[in-house]
């Protein structure tokens, strides 16, 4: 199977060697998505459920680039900088993602990039 870079012009920019999304056969990977803004590749810091929804829009954006959509993620990573903003995280998780729920993973992450309290990484299908 060949892989396919995803690179939506309207999304977030990667800021190093990797790519948003890889697309191979009927499955998109799509990078860790933090709360930038894609218009200008700065933060916008807010509580960890604003940061989960701009997170969430961003990976909504590189999955329909990618011919996918949020309803069709079959796997969902959650890193949270911390595990206390897990229920305010949780709550927006279930507006965004509906039944049958993708799988998930939810990992403290100490250290995440710029500061950031989330970043989502999904696998969904074409």
């Amino acid at each position: 199977m060949k892989k396919e870079a995803i690179r939506p012009e309207n999304g977030p920019k990667p800021v190093g060697p990797y790519s948003p999304a890889i697309r191979c056969g009927d499955l998109v990977f799509v990078s860790g998505q933090g709360p930038f803004d894609p218009a200008t590749g700065e933060v916008r810091h807010g509580d960890a459920a604003e940061e989960f929804l701009l997170a969430a829009e961003n990976v909504k954006t590189v999955l329909d680039a990618a011919g996918s959509s949020l309803d069709r993620v079959l796997k969902v990573t959650l890193y949270l900088a911390d595990m206390a903003d897990f229920g305010l995280v949780n709550e927006q998780y279930g507006r965004i993602f509906s039944e049958p729920y993708p799988a998930r993973t939810t990992i403290q992450a100490a250290g995440l990039p710029k500061g950031i309290r989330v970043e989502i990484d999904v696998i969904a299908y074409k």
